[in-house]
């Protein structure tokens, strides 16, 4: 009986979220999409009479603002969405990304005495009993929590992160309904499927469920001490475990100025040109040799210690680099460095995941030749000259004109390193981004020659050489079995069919509308012959009120096909 309440309750309130959503979708000029999405049931009765069925576009903005407002005013989950979207033009092309670009993690703070009654539920123990001084206000509010600074009762300094009430329950039911729109989309719009709405609402589900994990943020941070447990000029923050849970996170507080504040690095007396170096190199270790990074180095999250260190903070958001991928990027930045573009364009064809249905040949043959004409004017430049930032965008713009899938940890990368060089030439006007690659991309490249790696490869091979000799048969005798059995299945895919199928729907609707209109008119005609019901003027009222309703329904339809631009 109580998981029946519990379902219903949720049912409820999934059903009020799709109604919101809805109609913020129609304020913002969206009504289109939602009739390809066969949401008009949700919208209300009053506005599908006024626009008879029509919803006029908004002109005085184009599609990628309207949609930003529209996340914007629907809250955290949608902001977060449009956050990840905005990494992603080789998804939603360029012009969406940087719209969603402007979209601020920014939220009004909830109440500390919330705050505060948060950490003592997860606790288990009053704010009193462990920490000596707790800020009566946040140092910083996002979508999903907010920091505070305060000191422990042995004396240590620390920040402590407190997740939002409620976010988690409102966040899953901002996916459920993401999930259904997708698969909304991937049914009635068959051209979405190039931008596989799916994968995107799987991949900022996956992405999200993580920046909710406190635990998951503090095992990040951990990992990244240990791989800089002897590097003297990074500092990781240690996690309060004790204080730890999945909804509050305790961390070391990193004294110092943020690394964008140049007016604070130098009252410190510290070295801009020597910080950039170590922030650069510590982020190439991380990309090109832990395979385990940072992926939102915004300045906020990169402190200039006194001491001279840099130290990172926020490690909820992390990206992983396979072995080799890891090669490929480091090839990749080994040609440029050299200018060697033809090496250079087969790496881009490696980095990138070409689709099945895709010519290879002919790809290749264009994509070589747009990727020279873009390269040709850096031949007689310096690499100090080369402004990566716009480099990478035109990379990641001829990826999205031929439709390769670029994985996503590359695009984190991609955005991380753009991110960096803005502050490596904020803090050295003169640092080569580039050039600082060089050692770790020689030291990848190397370790692929070393004895014990050939080995370790030629070694792999053979085990999947065996492997295939092995399974090879067992297969084989699957297939003639099932030959004989007759139990050979073929799976055909219909393109296009789900928009025939749409159109029969339409036209079967209509059909029936007509039909409906058609009885009540005849019903009308009956009753007035009859004299059913109360008369006026010699008239049946019932029918003509139905006389009435029909004619409305008449013109509405007449109207509605009009406007579809098909008689």
């Amino acid at each position: 009986m109580l998981l029946n309440l519990l379902g219903i309750r949720r049912t409820y309130r999934n059903v009020n979220r799709v109604r919101q959503i809805v109609n913020v979708l129609l304020k913002h000029g969206f009504g289109n999409l939602i009739d390809q999405l066969h949401l008009n049931r949700f919208v209300p009765f009053r506005k599908r009479l006024r626009s008879f069925g029509q919803w006029p576009p908004l002109k005085s903005l184009n599609s990628a603002e309207r949609l930003r407002m529209a996340f914007a005013e629907l809250g955290p989950s949608f902001i977060k969405l449009a956050q990840l979207l905005a990494t992603r033009p080789d998804l939603v092309t360029k012009q969406f990304a940087d719209e969603f670009k402007k979209l601020q993690d920014s939220v009004p703070p909830f109440s500390t005495t919330a705050a505060k009654a948060i950490i003592e539920a997860e606790t288990k123990t009053s704010v009193g009993t462990i920490f000596a001084y707790l800020d009566d206000e946040p140092i910083a509010a996002a979508s999903i929590a907010q920091v505070y600074r305060g000191r422990l009762l042995d004396g240590s300094e620390v920040i402590i992160k407190v997740q939002r009430p409620g976010i988690e329950e409102q966040i899953e039911t901002d996916i459920n309904i993401l999930t259904s729109v997708a698969q909304l989309m991937e049914r009635h719009i068959p051209e979405s499927a190039f931008f596989n709405p799916s994968g995107i609402v799987d991949e900022f589900a996956r992405t999200v469920r993580k920046e909710l994990d406190f635990m998951e943020e503090a095992r990040n941070c951990i990992r990244f001490g240990k791989n800089f447990e002897k590097h003297p000029d990074v500092h990781i923050p240690k996690v309060f475990n004790i204080y730890t849970t999945d909804k509050i996170l305790v961390l070391e507080l990193i004294p110092g100025v943020r690394i964008d504040d140049i007016d604070g690095i130098i009252s410190l007396g510290l070295d801009r040109k020597r910080l950039a170096k170590i922030g650069v190199d510590a982020y190439f270790k991380q990309v090109l040799e832990d395979g385990f990074f940072h992926a939102d180095p915004h300045a906020g999250n990169i402190f200039a210690m006194p001491d001279g260190r840099i130290g990172f903070m926020d490690f909820g958001i992390v990206g992983r680099v396979t072995a080799e991928m890891r090669e490929t990027m480091a090839n990749t930045f080994l040609a440029l460095i050299h200018k060697d573009f033809d090496r250079l364009i087969e790496q881009y064809v490696e980095l990138g995941l070409v689709p099945e249905h895709i010519d290879f040949d002919v790809f290749r043959r264009e994509f070589r030749a747009d990727l020279a004409d873009f390269l040709e004017p850096l031949y007689g430049m310096t690499l100090k000259d080369l402004n990566f930032a716009e480099y990478m965008d035109t990379v990641t713009r001829l990826a999205i004109k031929h439709k390769l899938k670029v994985p996503s940890d590359l695009i984190l990368v991609n955005k991380a390193m753009l991110i960096l060089e803005n502050l490596g030439r904020e803090l050295d006007p003169e640092f080569d981004f580039i050039a600082a690659a060089e050692p770790y991309a020689t030291k990848i490249i190397g370790e692929r020659v070393r004895p014990a790696r050939i080995f370790e490869r030629a070694q792999k091979n053979v085990m999947e050489i065996s492997d295939f000799f092995v399974l090879f048969p067992k297969q084989m005798k699957q297939i003639i079995r099932k030959v004989l059995k007759d139990d050979i299945h073929v799976k055909m895919t219909h393109i296009g069919m789900e928009k025939l199928i749409g159109d029969m729907d339409r036209s079967s609707n209509r059909i029936s509308f007509s039909m409906i209109i058609s009885a009540i008119l005849l019903s009308s005609a009956i009753m007035h012959g009859m004299g059913v019901g109360p008369t006026w003027n010699g008239m049946s009222v019932l029918g003509f009120a139905s006389f009435g309703f029909a004619f409305i329904m008449g013109i509405w339809l007449i109207i509605s096909i009009i406007r579809s631009g098909r008689l």
